[in-house]
């Protein structure tokens, strides 16, 4: 179900140009019954709190559409990777071992390319920019990548330090950076109009490429490593930057539409098919949502409203 649920989601909005987007979203629950449930930080309730965790990747083209075409259930390390009566209990198969959620959306892009989804860059937050392992994955595929990182990450530059051979944070680069050295740029429209902020770029030895974000209210900065073997131009980079939020608009639309948190299972295999489930009624209200409503219901009326013998029930 879940490859049909991602072939399904090609037919329709398969473009060349198409982001794959990883971030985790947290599911409230009571009790310690539930596969992976247990007292955990939750971006998405902002807290720590008893829940269950999943790791998603979402898919987003270029021309709006935005989908989520993988999912992973986060077993937590300290309480469920070595407690097998309560493994057992949950129904989780004893070949699941622990993996980070960074190792979780390493292999979910591993199946995307197996696949054959066609997409030209990855993005994510904080959580997976600054895991290593996943970036040099990354790079040795070949897949063009722009992530978030955080300011304390290290950075050998040239032409920017006076000692190239010794690592800087990336933060004291950002503040060397001259006004000449930002341009202002929208990164897509957000509620309320354009989201513009001034953006610039620092290039490492390796050629990598950290793209400093300033906010234009209060000057406040967020930074990402982007691999860009392409060299793309930065308003590509910004472009696709700004095309990490959609997979918040897929939880917020998935939960609300969907039934995405709205199950009441507990066992390991019940939680992966309630969530494919709710992705798949996703895709078609995705799917539904470009398609001509006024012809399509018309058709569906003819065809499907007559019995065999060609009169109305």
């Amino acid at each position: 179900m879940r490859d049909l649920v991602r072939d399904y989601a090609m037919e329709h909005f398969a473009d060349p140009q198409g982001v794959l987007i990883a971030d985790p979203t947290g599911f409230a629950k009571k009790g310690i019954k539930s596969a992976g449930v247990q007292r955990q930080y939750s971006g998405t309730l902002g807290r720590v709190d008893n829940c269950q965790i999943g790791t998603f990747l979402a898919y987003a083209n270029r021309r709006g559409d935005r989908v989520l075409i993988d999912r992973e259930l986060y077993l937590p390390k300290d309480s469920w990777a070595v407690d097998f009566e309560r493994r057992r209990e949950a129904g989780i198969p004893d070949e699941v071992t622990f993996r980070t959620r960074p190792q979780q959306v390493q292999t979910m892009i591993d199946r995307a390319v197996a696949a054959g989804v066609p997409f030209s860059w990855f993005v994510a937050d904080e959580e997976f920019g600054q895991n290593r392992i996943l970036r040099r994955h990354l790079e040795a595929e070949g897949i063009a990548y722009c992530m978030a990182v955080p300011k304390s990450t290290d950075v050998n530059t040239a032409g920017i330090t006076t000692n190239p051979d010794t690592p800087t944070r990336l933060d004291n680069l950002a503040s060397r950076l001259r006004p000449g050295d930002f341009s202002r740029r929208a990164c897509g429209i957000g509620a309320k109009g354009f989201r513009t902020y001034d953006w610039a770029v620092i290039t490492g030895r390796d050629g990598s490429q950290y793209v400093v974000r300033r906010t234009l209210a209060d000057g406040e900065i967020a930074y990402f490593h982007c691999h860009n073997p392409r060299r793309e131009s930065l308003s590509e980079l910004v472009a696709v930057i700004g095309l990490r939020w959609p997979i918040e608009e897929c939880f917020e639309a998935a939960k609300q539409q969907a039934g995405l948190d709205n199950y009441q299972v507990r066992t390991y295999d019940a939680w992966h098919r309630h969530i494919t489930m709710a992705m798949l009624a996703l895709a078609f209200l995705a799917a539904m949502a470009r398609t001509p409503q006024k012809g399509a219901l018309r058709t569906w009326t003819v065809t499907a409203g007559r019995e065999p013998g060609g009169s109305r029930p």
